[in-house]
């Protein structure tokens, strides 16, 4: 029987219950890291302690998944609910003062998110709160709830329609879909209809786990409307089909807004898409343990001032 009361086995620090929360939500060492902005070397380490200090395995390999014990299993609960307090301690020990704060906010965005809501964010911070600074994290769809119930981010923006459902979220907006070619393409003015516009080579950006699961929809219609004959090249990333389309004769088709944000820089002409295709929601997610935070209030008052739209 291993005495965890024995010096040799302190009680567990708050960062390794937080690591142990992570590997709990998101079942692999590699993902827990990444999430937590650590090495997997140090997962591990901390996992060994917590495993000598609880006197229990906490998690047995599954494969290449970590499978939870029926101990660990049942630390799930009372973790978060410790973590929570102590967050919501942290958030009521200091008003947040955005004009002299210095705080940093992680926000979880696609290569389309960075690209359309960084730069007036980073404008309107400048103006309104020059100490705060802004942390861009990089998404996969599958990590958006551990990683804002780890506080490894505080907002998730974009389109995640199997985002879980106990995650708070706020509509910003509807996207729609353009066409895209460079602005000297030998047929550009044929793109608006139907039969010159299915008649071309297209560049599909196919959904993926980079966070473009919404795009499936779309993508689907796009495939089934296309020959085959007709598909350039299938790319998981927009910003790439749109730096293709303008170096080629590949027609690629965009989200609304990043069309409009890229055609100037990379020479594109955009165009209205003459398929019918599905609309894109837009929304700010959030974890229930920052919801009455005031600094993270700010931030999604301030959010939604720049892109919420009536529906």
């Amino acid at each position: 029987m291993i005495d965890i009361s024995s010096p040799a086995y302190p009680e567990p620090k708050l960062g390794e219950l937080r690591v142990l929360a992570t590997l709990l939500q998101e079942p692999s060492i590699t993902r827990t890291a990444q999430i937590l902005g650590t090495t997997q070397p140090a997962v591990s380490k901390v996992i060994g302690r917590l495993r000598r200090q609880f006197g229990d395995p906490l998690f047995v390999r599954n494969g290449r998944a970590m499978q939870p014990t029926a101990r660990a299993l049942e630390l799930a609960g009372r973790l978060r609910t410790l973590l929570a307090a102590v967050d919501d301690l942290r958030s009521h020990a200091r008003t947040f003062d955005p004009t002299c704060s210095t705080r940093q906010f992680s926000l979880l965005l696609t290569d389309v998110g960075m690209i359309h809501f960084l730069p007036p964010l980073v404008a309107r911070i400048a103006a309104l709160a020059p100490g705060v600074r802004l942390r861009a994290v990089p998404l996969q769809a599958h990590q958006i709830e551990a990683r804002l119930e780890a506080g490894d981010a505080d907002l998730a923006l974009g389109a995640f329609p199997r985002a879980a459902r106990h995650l708070r979220r706020q509509r910003l907006y509807a996207d729609g879909y353009l066409g895209a070619a460079r602005k000297n393409h030998p047929r550009l003015g044929r793109l608006r209809s139907r039969s010159g516009f299915l008649a071309e080579q297209h560049i599909l950006v196919a959904g993926s786990e980079t966070g473009h699961a919404a795009h499936e929809a779309a993508q689907t219609a796009l495939a089934g409307a296309l020959a085959p004959a007709n598909v350039l090249l299938q790319v998981p990333s927009f910003v790439a089909g749109a730096i293709v389309a303008a170096e080629t004769d590949g027609i690629v088709t965009l989200p609304a807004n990043v069309a409009r944000r890229l055609a100037g820089p990379l020479g594109l002409g955009v165009f209205d898409c003459p398929l019918a295709l599905p609309r894109i929601e837009i929304a700010q997610y959030w974890h229930e343990r920052y919801h009455r935070d005031d600094g993270h209030r700010w931030m999604r008052q301030l959010t939604f001032a720049l892109f919420g739209r009536r529906r």
